[in-house]
């Protein structure tokens, strides 16, 4: 049996370990505009899951007028802490909340991590959220301050770091300002969103440092960047360089976002962990289990995926396990796609 497996080849100077913080359950499905059966959603957790993810951003309690898609958030993440094999190994599955509203919901439902959501950006606070940025940070602080106070986990979600579809190129020293106090409100971790896709890998470096010039070093960000105009890799590259280790990432390749009509798809997890283990990082995920995870979801959402591997890994018939079943007609040998970590 030979397996499919990028050659390893290590590069001085990068994390052993990065972290996927997998969003293809949320941010992935919330631009579908086919609501996508309750059911389905749960599925594709436990699969995600099975595939090694250890952190999975299951939904989002907004309210159902600005996310349809999620209006059945209570249900899915209800299902989803009540299951054994999705709980185990410690894993994290949080959830985003806008409000207090939406808080009381989470935490009445158990959740022990959540993410607020902020913009860079008047014009996209405005559409996003229907607040200016002074406003939605106004309305995030007791949210992050009854999180803390509960021993709940905040994220804090930073979108249009690096380009806004109204406003053009945002200027470094207002996103280090916006996100800086979302740290300082107390956010564990801040995610910088590439909303539209627009970031190159010196511009990446160039925010990072801007960040640790502020007192925000690269262990509390994460990036989150969209694949527009294919930089996705690249950019993550350049954030790994810099020392950053948490790298937001879509099973398939799935998302968007429903207020940002120029925003394409995420960095695919499967294209992350194909690089990723060819340099030798660990991330723990069994990519031939992902591959067949994203191939059910994209059977069942009708169309493609969009991921580059998928479409490579999954022209072999893989079984649920991502082992390629043998083709008598050729050559019989099997093939795994599973990767360091796994």
């Amino acid at each position: 049996m030979t397996r499919r497996l990028p050659d390893v080849r290590p590069e001085p100077g990068l994390p052993e370990r990065v972290f996927i913080h997998e969003v293809g359950a949320r941010d992935g499905l919330q631009n579908e505009s086919g609501v996508v059966p309750t059911e389905a959603k749960i599925e594709f957790v436990r699969r995600l899951a099975r595939a090694g993810l250890g952190t999975i951003e299951v939904t989002s309690f907004v309210p159902p007028k600005w996310v349809p898609q999620l209006a059945d958030a209570g249900e899915v993440f209800a299902a989803v802490r009540a299951d054994a094999e999705i709980t185990a190994a410690d894993r994290r599955l949080p959830v985003l909340v806008p409000n207090d509203r939406g808080f009381d919901r989470a935490v009445e439902l158990g959740a022990d991590r959540i993410a607020v959501f902020g913009s860079a950006t008047e014009t996209f606070a405005r559409r996003n959220l229907n607040r200016t940025v002074a406003e939605s940070l106004a309305m995030f602080a007791p949210v992050v301050e009854r999180a803390g106070a509960a021993g709940i986990d905040t994220r804090g979600y930073l979108s249009m770091c690096w380009g806004d579809p109204w406003e053009g190129p945002v200027p470094l020293d207002q996103v280090v300002r916006v996100g800086k106090a979302l740290v300082d409100m107390g956010c564990s971790q801040l995610s910088l969103g590439d909303t539209i896709g627009v970031a190159t890998p010196g511009h990446v470096t160039a925010l990072l440092a801007a960040f640790a010039e502020a007192g925000v070093p690269a262990s509390r960000i994460a990036v989150h960047f969209h694949d527009s105009y294919g930089q996705a890799l690249a950019n993550t590259l350049a954030a790994l360089r810099f020392g950053v280790t948490t790298v937001d990432a879509s099973a398939g390749g799935l998302g968007g976002c429903p207020y940002a009509e120029s925003a394409t798809g995420n960095l695919a997890t499967e294209d992350l962990v194909w690089m990723l283990h060819g340099l030798g990082i660990e991330t723990g995920v069994d990519l031939g289990a992902l591959v067949a995870t994203s191939a059910w979801m994209a059977d069942l959402l009708g169309r493609p995926s969009p991921s580059r591997a998928v479409q490579a890994l999954i022209g072999k018939r893989m079984d649920a396990h991502g082992l390629v079943l043998a083709d008598p007609t050729t050559d019989p040998a099997t093939t795994s796609a599973a990767g360091p970590g796994a």
